[in-house]
Parts: C-alpha cells; structure tokens; sequence
C-alpha cells in the first residue's frame, strides 16, 4: 500500500457558511493545525510542518494560507462539524 498523500493546499481556505468538499479533503489539516496551536506552535512552524509553506521564503502567502485555514478550523469545531455528523456515512 503507497502512503497516502496530502491534498493540495489552497492559498485561502473556503469561507461559505456550509461545509464543502475542500473541507471535507483537509479535515486532518485542519486537526493537525487545531493540535499545533494548544500545543503551543507559533505559525511560522505549524505553517512549515503542516501546510507545507516556508515562512520565511512566502511570508505574506504563509501566514494568509495559515490565517485562513486556522479560522476554517476554528470554524469547523463549532459549525460545521454538524454538517459531518448529518451526512451518511
């Protein structure tokens, strides 16, 4: 079995009032950043180790690609995580 690859990270997250199927693919980028912030990560490392963007080289990319996903993450945990608990499994 080949290991599993990681979507393709947008340069903004969505921003609709209802889960979408990016969402739905990044649901463990969301959860590792969610997990790197109580953990006490700055951004500049969870947007290197997470999302795979170095900070240093793409500074304003880096920290609107982690801005925009950390606020859908936040999202998810306390809207939109409805939307996975309704659907099918």
């Amino acid at each position: 079995m080949s290991p599993s690859r990681s979507p393709a990270i947008a340069d903004s997250a969505p921003s609709e009032a209802q889960l979408t199927e990016y969402d739905r693919a990044h649901t463990a980028t969301y959860l590792r950043l969610l997990d790197a912030a109580k953990e006490g990560a700055h951004w500049e490392e969870a947007t290197q180790i997470v999302l795979g963007i170095d900070p240093f080289r793409e500074p304003a990319r880096a920290k609107r690609v982690y801005d925009t996903h950390f606020a859908r993450a936040q999202w998810l945990t306390k809207r939109g995580y409805k939307e996975f608990l309704e659907r099918d499994p």
